[in-house]
């Protein structure tokens, strides 16, 4: 049996040329495509069309938001550099007004220090013209004291007077700065 099918498509192979179909098949087979191409230009290339535009218009959306939102972004950056910028001028500008404050500051401790060594300085002058006086009006007493009592040892005599006293002292005394003063 399979001999017999063998030999039948033998005979067939020898008849018809294998690259062109039979008249029949090529007739159903154009219709066949004739209704799928018909099926598919009605039916399915619209609505391929339709979401291939669908999707063009929502990646040109997206394209037209992602350069909003980009803009939008570049925007903003360059908020935040003017307001750092900003903040970088105060900052620079408070570190001025503070060294300014402190250059004050300093310049004014150091004339109320000046001021206060001026007075301390003042009140020792003061202070120690007030004890050379007292110095000197001790050491005047005393000078004048042992001088009577010299005086009174080398004449004999006592020179108790106080008025003669004061005055000799007194006399004794100027006489002496008067000539510590020409010596100078």
């Amino acid at each position: 049996m399979i001999a017999n099918l063998v030999q039948l498509a033998a005979e067939h192979a020898e008849e018809q040329n294998p690259l062109i179909p039979p008249g029949p098949e090529l007739l159903v087979g154009a219709i066949a495509f004739a209704i799928v191409f018909f099926f598919f230009w009605k039916k399915l290339l619209p609505n391929i069309n339709k979401v291939l535009d669908e999707r063009r218009e929502a990646i040109e959306g997206g394209i037209e938001k992602a350069e909003a939102a980009q803009t939008e972004a570049q925007s903003v950056l360059e908020q935040y550099k003017a307001q750092l910028a900003e903040a970088r001028h105060e900052a620079a500008r408070l570190r001025q007004e503070a060294q300014e404050q402190g250059a004050t500051l300093i310049a004014e401790m150091r004339a109320e220090g000046q001021r206060q060594r001026e007075e301390i300085v003042a009140a020792g002058h003061t202070q120690l013209a007030a004890d050379r006086k007292a110095a000197a009006q001790s050491l005047r007493q005393d000078v004048g004291q042992l001088a009577t009592d010299l005086a009174g040892k080398l004449v004999g005599e006592s020179l108790e007077d106080s008025a003669r006293q004061s005055r000799t002292i007194d006399r004794f005394l100027d006489d002496l700065e008067e000539k510590a003063e020409a010596a100078r």
